[in-house]
């Protein structure tokens, strides 16, 4: 049969898990016959400067848990770095590989542009859509070609971890409906909506949590905890997601906020926010409770560390220690930057947020 030099390329295996693959490849070559190696090898070439998942010795150094991150993350071992004992592929050697990677591509990101190469990830597929029936192009709008950027940047270089809870309403709903019964007598225009009591009870939990009221230094190195609470309410446009921030909302009342939401809200549909009216904030609501839904991971907006994903509240059947009732019950879904906030004090975070929507009462203490 043919014969291979030491080191040339036999195969390639992508790896799902952490079993090891060096045995079964060094198995493969002895016991495989070898007709025919050389159009193998040359349509393995291109691929294999380019593959993410190609195992060799370049890199054996690395545990199962970092290949399996490099995975996620789509990167090349072959071209990170070790700085653990006999040059080991440490976690954060993936991480510091992806943030380098990042600021080399900041310009071409907020472009909204770049295949991925500079990441070490597969290029983006070049698909003509046109062969398989009619398309139509639609250029992306403004806000959602920044958004974009932002969103694809904190999901990468933010180890998000998201928590979920329901919160029960069925007091708060009651209270509420019993007061905007009384507005509407009164014909004063004003609305009052649960998410300002999301907003309340959020700017409460963040007093009690003052580790979700900040943000990382730009060097990592230092907490920058924040004496004020301003909190960032995504509104859907027709253009795009914005984000505008309300201010000091723990020294502002239901009714005060509802007509604040009201008018921004519209400002926000009409396009007529400023830069100043999205700057400035600490945490983050994104609510779809008037779409649908029971649960999503909302993507933390940096530099903050927590974001509160709301969705639709419905009626769920609660033992109460004798019997079953129906109480209203709404989806709570917490995701946060786990190297400020660990999984223990993230639940500390949602049930004590659950707590005030269920009891209002404690959002006066």
């Amino acid at each position: 049969g043919d014969k291979v030099s030491t080191g040339s390329l036999i195969m390639i295996f992508e790896v799902a898990g952490s079993a090891p693959v060096a045995a079964p490849v060094a198995q493969a070559a002895a016991s495989t016959p070898a007709a025919a190696p050389a159009p193998a090898a040359t349509k393995a070439e291109a691929p294999a400067a380019s593959s993410e998942f190609v195992e060799n010795n370049e890199y054996s150094h690395a545990s199962p848990v970092v290949r399996r991150l490099a995975r996620e993350f789509g990167v090349n071992l072959a071209k990170v770095k070790g700085t653990g004992r006999k040059n080991r592929i440490l976690k954060e050697d993936v991480q510091n590989f992806v943030k380098d990677a990042l600021k080399r591509l900041e310009s071409g990101a907020a472009s909204g542009k770049g295949d991925g190469s500079a990441l070490g990830l597969l290029p983006w597929p070049k698909v003509d859509f046109s062969k398989f029936g009619e398309t139509e192009v639609q250029p992306l709008s403004r806000i959602k070609k920044i958004s974009g950027a932002n969103l694809h940047r904190n999901w990468v270089m933010i180890p998000h971890v998201t928590q979920w809870d329901n919160a029960d309403i069925t007091a708060l709903e009651a209270f509420r409906k019993e007061q905007n019964a009384i507005e509407a007598k009164k014909d004063t225009g004003m609305k009052i909506t649960p998410l300002v009591f999301i907003m309340k009870a959020a700017a409460k939990a963040l007093e009690a949590f003052p580790a979700f009221n900040s943000s990382l230094s730009e060097d990592g190195e230092s907490l920058i905890l924040k004496k004020y609470v301003n909190i960032g309410i995504a509104v859907d446009t027709p253009n795009g997601l914005v984000v505008p921030v309300f201010k000091d909302v723990n020294k502002k009342g239901i009714y005060e906020l509802s007509a604040e939401l009201a008018e921004v809200s519209k400002k926000a549909r009409a396009g007529k926010l400023t830069a100043a009216d999205m700057q400035g904030g600490c945490f983050t609501i994104s609510s779809l409770g008037g779409i649908g839904g029971t649960a999503f991971t909302p993507i933390v907006n940096a530099p903050e560390v927590g974001i509160l994903g709301v969705s639709k509240s419905e009626m769920k059947p609660v033992w109460n220690g004798k019997e079953f009732e129906a109480r209203l019950q709404l989806p709570l879904s917490l995701s946060y930057d786990h190297r400020v906030i660990d999984g223990a004090e993230g639940a500390r975070f949602i049930t004590y947020l659950n707590g005030c929507l269920s009891d209002i009462r404690r959002l006066v203490l």
